[in-house]
Order: C-alpha cells, then sequence, then structure tokens
C-alpha cells in the first residue's frame, strides 16, 4: 500500500482506495464484456460441434484438429500483437482486435467443408492473438501490484460467466435449425460473432489508453497512479529488457510458461467436452446448455474468491504459492472421480469442482509476472507465457477427441486431463517457490494483493 508521502498531502489511504475503486468501476465491466465475448466467440465451437459434425461429415478426430489451429495461430502471433499493442495502444489494438475475429466468427457460419473449417480456426486465433495478455499487460499500466490478483480475478469471471452464457444460449441458438435457411450450427456461428462487430466501435469510442488519458479520474489520482506505479517499477528487481523479445530468454519467464500448459491444456479440454459429455446424460441440446450453465456459476464464485482469499489473509511465500497449486490439485482430483463415481449426478458435480479448480488457480499466477517484467518487456513475456500456455489447447483438441475415438467414451479422456493438471500443479509448486527465492534474494519478494 502507497504511504502518506506517495499520496500526497491530505489524501491518505481513503484517496488510494478511492482511486482504485474508481479505476476498477470504469474500467472493469467494459474489459469483462470484452472477454466475455471474445470467450463465447471461442468456445461457441463446442455447442456448433453438436450437429456441424454431422452436417460437414467430420469425424471426432477431424473436428479436434480444426478447433485447435485456432490455438497454433494465436501461439504463432501472440507475441507480436502484444509488443504491437504496447506501441500503439490499447483503444486501438483492443478495436481491431474485437472486430477481425468478430468478422471471423460470422464467417466459420458459412463453413462449406473440412479445409475452410480449418482456414477459418486458424484466423480466428491470428485475429484474438494478443487479446488475454494484452488486457493483463494494460491492467499493469492501471493497477499497482497489490491490486493486481483480484482484478485478474474479476476479469476472468466474465470467462466463467461467458461458459455459463454460452451453455444457455447455444442450446438454444441449435433450435433455431432452418430459420432463414440456416442450419442450427451455423446460428451458433453468426449470433456470437455480431457483437464483437458492434463492441468493436464501442472500444474504439470509450476505452482509454491508459490512467493519463481517462477523463474520469482527476489530477490528483492520475498523479497518485503514475507515482505508484513507477515507484513500484523502478523498485525490486523489475526488468525492462532494451529488446523487448529478449524477455522471450529470461529465465523466469520460461519456468512460468512451461508449468502454465497444464492449466489451458485441462480448462479447454473440460469447457470444450463438457456438452458432449452431458449430452451422454441423454438429455435434449436445449436442456444441456441450461446444465452446462452450473459449472461455470460454480467456477465464477471460486474465481471471486480464491485471490480475495489470498488478498486477505496477506500471504506470501509458499501461501501465496498454494493459492495457485491447491486449486489444480482439487481439479486434478475431481477429473479422476468423474470416471469412477457411479452416476451422472456425482459425475456432472466432479466436473463442476474441476472447472472452478482449474480457473481459480490462475488468477493469482497471473499476478507473477507483474512483480518482475515492465514496459515492453512485461508485454512480450506475459503474452510468450500464455502462447506457450495455449498449446495446451492445441493439445487438449487433439487429443482428448483421439482417446475419445478409441475408448469410445467420454469420460476416459478426463484421466489424461488430470494426469497433465496434477503433474502441472506439482511442477508449478517447485517453479513459483524458485521464483519466490530468487525475488528474495533480489530483494522484492512479492506480497499477495489487499483488497480495494
Amino acid at each position: 500500500m502507497a504511504t502518506q508521502a506517495q499520496i500526497g498531502p491530505g489524501s491518505g489511504e481513503d484517496f488510494a482506495e478511492s482511486t482504485v475503486s474508481t479505476v476498477t468501476v470504469r474500467l472493469m465491466p467494459l474489459l469483462g464484456l470484452m472477454y466475455l465475448i471474445a470467450y463465447i466467440d471461442r468456445q461457441n465451437i463446442s455447442y456448433a460441434k453438436l450437429d456441424m459434425v454431422g452436417s460437414l461429415g467430420l469425424s471426432e478426430t477431424a473436428y479436434g484438429l480444426g478447433a485447435s489451429l485456432f490455438f497454433l495461430g494465436y501461439f504463432l502471433f501472440e507475441v507480436p500483437a502484444n509488443v504491437f499493442l504496447e506501441r500503439v495502444g490499447a483503444r486501438i489494438w483492443f478495436a481491431r482486435i474485437m472486430f477481425t475475429w468478430g468478422l471471423v466468427t460470422v464467417l466459420l457460419g458459412f463453413t462449406q467443408g473440412t479445409a475452410m473449417f480449418y482456414v477459418l480456426r486458424f484466423l480466428l486465433g491470428v485475429a484474438e492473438a494478443g487479446f488475454f495478455p494484452g488486457v493483463l499487460f494494460a491492467l499493469t499500466l492501471w493497477f499497482p501490484q497489490a491490486h493486481r490478483a483480484r482484478m485478474i480475478g474479476w476479469f476472468m469471471i466474465a470467462s466463467a460467466i461467458a461458459n455459463a452464457v454460452g451453455a444457455a444460449i447455444g442450446g438454444a441458438l441449435l433450435g433455431l435449425d432452418g430459420v432463414l435457411g440456416l442450419a442450427g450450427w451455423q446460428w451458433v456461428f453468426v449470433a456470437t460473432g455480431v457483437p464483437a462487430l458492434l463492441l468493436a466501435v464501442i472500444v474504439l469510442r470509450v476505452l482509454p489508453d491508459g490512467p493519463e488519458t481517462a477523463p474520469w479520474l482527476t489530477k490528483d489520482q492520475r498523479d497518485w497512479l503514475s507515482r505508484t506505479l513507477r515507484d513500484e517499477r523502478e523498485g525490486g528487481s523489475h526488468v525492462d529488457h532494451g529488446n523487448p523479445f529478449a524477455a522471450l530468454l529470461d529465465k523466469r519467464v520460461l519456468m512460468l510458461a512451461a508449468v502454465y500448459i497444464a492449466f489451458p491444456l485441462s480448462a479447454y479440454g473440460l469447457s470444450y467436452w463438457l456438452p458432449t459429455v452431458v449430452k451422454g446424460f441423454g438429455v435434449s441440446n436445449l436442456t444441456n446448455g441450461f446444465i452446462n450453465v452450473i459449472p461455470w456459476l460454480v467456477t465464477a464464485v471460486a474465481l471471486w474468491w480464491v485471490p480475495r482469499h489470498a488478498a486477505r489473509t496477506g500471504a506470501q511465500g509458499n501461501a501465496l504459492t498454494w493459492h495457485v497449486v491447491a486449486p489444480g490439485l482439487i481439479a486434478a482430483a475431481a477429473l479422476a472421480l468423474s470416471v469412477v463415481v457411479p452416476g451422472n449426478a456425482l459425475k456432472f458435480a466432479c466436473l463442476c469442482v474441476a472447472a472452478a479448480g482449474t480457473f481459480s488457480a490462475q488468477p493469482v499466477f497471473w499476478s507473477m509476472p507483474g512483480t518482475f517484467l515492465r514496459g515492453a518487456s512485461a508485454a512480450a513475456g506475459i503474452a510468450a507465457i500464455n502462447s506457450m500456455g495455449n498449446l495446451g489447447g492445441f493439445v487438449a483438441q487433439n487429443v482428448v477427441p483421439f482417446i475419445r475415438d478409441q475408448t469410445q467414451s467420454n469420460l476416459v479422456p478426463m484421466l489424461f486431463l488430470s494426469a497433465c493438471l496434477a503433474v502441472g500443479a506439482c511442477l508449478m509448486f517447485v517453479v513459483l517457490s524458485a521464483l519466490r527465492r530468487d525475488a528474495i534474494k533480489r530483494g522484492s519478494a512479492p506480497t499477495a494483493a489487499r483488497t480495494a
């Protein structure tokens, strides 16, 4: 927390809290809405798949490859996209991202065959590359370190809401089969792509590039934010490599990137296949959609509670690490149990716990890069970690359907996800402990957030 001297005469802690609250109220709903639409456009294929596979004559394996090409495009273009964002500003770059991914999503609704499906999924990854890490980088420009894990938690709640909303509308859109001559799976893409096109215009008009251009902050608030963030960047072990791409060789970035892979792998494997698993319970598409709201509501609660608990307990060191590792281990156990417990209700309950654990481990994790990177290096480093992690999504979308085809079971692939997540969580403990020791050696051990 900033000192009285940092804040300025006559302002005190109340002024700091008020400033952070103002930024939170003005900024986070828009960023959350953007992520909600992004996630719906990323996940809509899991519902379109229920009819799309038969309509286009795709095998489960061919579908999995097409779905996974999103992550290949994302991986190849994410770091350059984030470096470019740092140079041109969030407003223009986020608007460009939203417009292009909305356009590609609508075009997916008019897919004519396997090759077109593959190309458009790859282009969707290219279009969206840089959005998630771009927001994480943007948060380092708006919030002091003490508040970032909680803000990332609020931001990621949008992904849970998106899964819930997507689940509710996905099944309903499939029910529009034949309306205006479009199949139900086509409506899934068209109806979820148009909102991104509309929001791109809003983002271009209302999103500031940073605190210095925010009309809703007073001069004193802008000065306090600027001074506090500058003091954090100049203190401790923050690094700004001369060439931002040099951050890709920072050993701390490489360690975080390597262990993070397990979390997107499990998250995407689970979220893409939950509708298929639930359909195996013998329900209609509409019922399937509404049942799948439940896991993401549970996940939203976990995303709110875990970083808040880390903040309120003042966790640091190994205690802070456990706010990443423990949810991952719980999720791994729940995925394994979903295969062996009897009855659909218990299986589904396990999958709800698995979803909550997999996602809620990530807000505190994503507060870590900001403790040692700054400027363009932070943009490149965060993007590198996320792009490497999203290779887990590429793996999940190929291995999960392959296991399903080989075993003819929708639940056996959960054992693969469980094993990957268990290994990743254990390695995460080792890596985050190493980062903590490195930070102590450099004189800047990270501490958890206090609530704003």
